[in-house]
C-alpha cells in the first residue's frame, strides 16, 4: 500500500510543480499546437499552446514508480515494466508524429500507415516478452487466453504454438491500437482525455490491489474465485503512478489549457491502458471501463461509413453528427467546452464504475 500511494504522490508532484517549467521550455522551442482549418472555430484561439505534454506525464510516472519500488526496498516486476515499456514505446511514437506537426505546422504528423507499423512494433515486442519470464509458479505475465474479468476455457492456443502465438500477437496489436486511438481522439477538448484517463486507468490500480488480496496461494476465504495474475500489486503501484502524474497534469490542461498532452500522451497512455487490462486478465473488461473511449471512437466510425453508403447511393454524402467525434458534435449543438468535458466525465465515470462493479460482482458469484 506505501508503494501504491507513494508512486501516485511523487508522480503527482512532479507533474503539478514541473509542468510550468516544461511549458516554457516548449515555448522556447515552439512545440505550439497546431490547430486544423475544419475544426470548431472556438479552437483557433488554442493555435500555439504548447503539446507534447506527454513527455511530462511519461516522466513523471516513470519517476513516481521507481521511487515508489525503491523506498520500499523493493524490485520492480516484470509486469510493471512491460506496462511503462508501453507507455514509453507508444510515446515515443507520439513524439515523432506531433514533433512533425509542430515543426511542419500542418494538421498531419506521421502517415496513418507509418503509425500502425509503429503501434504494430512496440505491440510486438509487448506481447513476445509478455509469454515469457515465468515465476516460480510457471506464471507469465499475460496468458494467451482470452479473459473478462479472469482468464477464460479460450485460449489461442488451441490452433497450435505457432498459430497461437501469431493470433495472440494480432489480439494485442488490436487491443493496443484500439485503447492508443481511442485516447487520441478522446483527445480533442481541455482536460477531457486526461480527466477520463485518470478514471479507466485509476480502476485498474483498484483492480490490481483486489486481485493481490485475493491472490491464489494466499489466505483467501472464497478459493473458488482467487486470481491467477502476475505482479498484480505491481501493476496497482504503476497504475497508481500514472493517475498521479495525469493528476498533476490536468491542473495545467484543464480549460484553458495551458499545455497539451499531444500524440506523445494519448498514444502512451492507451497504450499502458491496454497493457494493464491484458496483464490483468481484463482485457474484454476494458470495453466497460475504457467506455467513454469507445463511444467516441464509435461515433467517427459510425460517421465515416453513413458518409461513404450515402455518397454511394445517392452521390451526396451525409453526416449523423454535425462533427465527429462526439464531443465536436456537442460543441457545435451550442455547449459550451467545459458543459461537453464535464459531462463526458460523468459519463467516463459511468462507465468506470461499471466495469467494477461486473468485477467485483464476477468474484462474488462466479
Amino acid at each position: 500500500m506505501r508503494a501504491i500511494l507513494l508512486a501516485g504522490g511523487v508522480a503527482m508532484a512532479f507533474t503539478l510543480l514541473a509542468t510550468p517549467g516544461f511549458i516554457w521550455l516548449f515555448r522556447r522551442l515552439r512545440w505550439g499546437q497546431f490547430i486544423r482549418d475544419d475544426g470548431p472555430q472556438s479552437h483557433h484561439t488554442k493555435r500555439g499552446t504548447p503539446t507534447m505534454g506527454g513527455v511530462v506525464i511519461i516522466v513523471a510516472a516513470v519517476l513516481g514508480y521507481f521511487v515508489g519500488k525503491l523506498a520500499n526496498f523493493e524490485t520492480p516486476s516484470v509486469s510493471a515494466l512491460l506496462v511503462l515499456f508501453m507507455l514509453v514505446g507508444l510515446g515515443l511514437v507520439g513524439f515523432i508524429d506531433d514533433f512533425i506537426k509542430t515543426h511542419r505546422q500542418r494538421s498531419l504528423g506521421l502517415s496513418g500507415w507509418a503509425k500502425i507499423a509503429g503501434q504494430g512494433v512496440v505491440a510486438t515486442v509487448f506481447a513476445v516478452l509478455a509469454l515469457n519470464f515465468p515465476n516460480e509458479q510457471n506464471l507469465t505475465p499475460a496468458s494467451t487466453k482470452i479473459s473478462l474479468v479472469r482468464d477464460s476455457n479460450l485460449d489461442l492456443m488451441m490452433f497450435g504454438s505457432v498459430v497461437g502465438v501469431g493470433l495472440f500477437i494480432l489480439w494485442i496489436y488490436f487491443m493496443v491500437a484500439g485503447a492508443s486511438n481511442g485516447v487520441n481522439i478522446a483527445d480533442g477538448l481541455d482536460g477531457l482525455a486526461t480527466g477520463s484517463t485518470i478514471m479507466a486507468i485509476g480502476a485498474y490500480a483498484v483492480i490490481g490491489f483486489w486481485q493481490f488480496n485475493q491472490a491464489c496461494g494466499s489466505v483467501v476465504e472464497n478459493l473458488s474465485s482467487c486470481y491467477n495474475v502476475r505482479d498484480p500489486l505491481d501493476l496497482a503501484v504503476v497504475a497508481s503512478a500514472i493517475v498521479g502524474a495525469l493528476t498533476g497534469f490536468l491542473w495545467w490542461n484543464t480549460s484553458p489549457a495551458q499545455i497539451f498532452m499531444g500524440d506523445t500522451g494519448s498514444l502512451g497512455l492507451g497504450g499502458a491502458l491496454a497493457a494493464l487490462a491484458i496483464l490483468s486478465r481484463t482485457e474484454l473488461l476494458l470495453v466497460l471501463i475504457g467506455g467513454i473511449f469507445v463511444i467516441v471512437t464509435g461515433s467517427v466510425v459510425i460517421q465515416r461509413v453513413f458518409f461513404k453508403v450515402t455518397k454511394w447511393k445517392t452521390g451526396t454524402g451525409r453526416r449523423v453528427f454535425l462533427m465527429s467525434p462526439l464531443h465536436h458534435h456537442f460543441e457545435l449543438r451550442g455547449w459550451a467546452q467545459i458543459t461537453v468535458v464535464v459531462r463526458f466525465w460523468i459519463i467516463a465515470g459511468l462507465c468506470v464504475l461499471s466495469g467494477i462493479g461486473l468485477f467485483y460482482i464476477e468474484w462474488i458469484y462466479g
